[in-house]
């Protein structure tokens, strides 16, 4: 039996089966309430901005700047994108 996690998670189900994967409280939750809605689609590619390969490293920092990633300042590029992939 799913436990309820109030009105803040949608989906309860999908949230619990995400926080067993390891999917942080934020991530699980952006998820199942993203699925519980029938105008969003998370499993479809986004928006139009280009990968993050392609960003520069002043970008991707304002990036996870705005997302507060800890330990951003001292990241490589690599680790930047890393960090925002599985933020």
């Amino acid at each position: 039996m799913t436990k309820d996690h109030g009105k803040s998670v949608k989906d309860d189900e999908t949230y619990e089966a995400l926080r067993e994967d390891g999917a942080s409280k934020q991530k699980a939750a952006r998820i199942a309430n993203a699925q519980a809605n029938d105008d969003q689609h998370p499993s479809r590619k986004g928006g139009s901005q280009p990968p993050y390969d392609d960003w520069s490293k002043e970008d991707l920092y304002g990036r996870a700047q705005e997302l507060d990633i800890d330990g951003r300042s001292d990241m490589t590029m690599d680790a930047l994108i890393d960090a925002l992939r599985n933020h």
